[in-house]
């Protein structure tokens, strides 16, 4: 009978009861009995971290066990002795792969080489690059293209830009709205 794969070969199952008696000695001082624990647990937390991370890479694999076996010294005490070590080890592997999806994320990583024929150009001819910049706002009232100058470039507030120009921050934030559709229409004109 075997329980999982390390590396091809197969992991025998321990006796009924083995690592809990084996925890049970760790927990109470045993060194010895705590480091066979872990050899003997390594090879099956090995198996469900290549089975429930199965698109991570193998070193990634790796760290997983690495964080599994470190959870496991760490909060062994949380063990409770009248229970199966099994689904305990279970839960620490299972926490430890969703970390580390989380710490992944969903970002695919593909070297940008491999499109750069594809790759548009940079475009230096949108309009609303910095040497046009001064010619759309120059189209629009003095009131809206202070806001939009205030807000959009220098970063302030609403509060702050509508004090400026004598404008409670929803009115500038109105203000600043329909001055960026009129700038969005000059926008679409000019790239005619």
């Amino acid at each position: 009978m075997s329980d999982s794969f390390d590396n091809g070969r197969e992991v025998a199952l321990e006796p009924q009861g083995e690592w809990e008696r084996l925890l049970t000695a760790a927990n109470a001082g045993d060194g010895a009995a705590f480091a066979r624990f872990l050899t003997l647990i390594t090879p099956v937390m090995r198996g469900i971290i290549r089975a429930r991370a199965g698109t991570m890479g193998s070193d990634e694999h790796e760290d997983i066990l690495q964080e599994v076996l470190l959870a496991v010294h760490l909060k062994r005490g949380t063990w409770q002795g009248d229970r199966p070590v099994r689904p305990w080890l279970y839960a620490v592997a299972r926490h430890k792969i969703v970390d580390a999806f989380r710490k992944r994320g969903s970002a695919i990583q593909v070297p940008i080489e491999a499109f750069e024929e594809t790759l548009p150009a940079e475009r230096s001819d949108e309009p609303m690059a910095a040497r046009d910049l001064t010619a759309m706002l120059d189209q629009i009232d003095e009131r809206s293209a202070t806001i939009v100058r205030a807000i959009a470039i220098e970063g302030e507030s609403a509060e702050t830009a509508g004090e400026r120009v004598g404008l409670s921050a929803g009115a500038a934030r109105v203000s600043m709205h329909r001055a960026m559709k009129r700038l969005s229409a000059l926008a679409e004109r000019m790239t005619r």
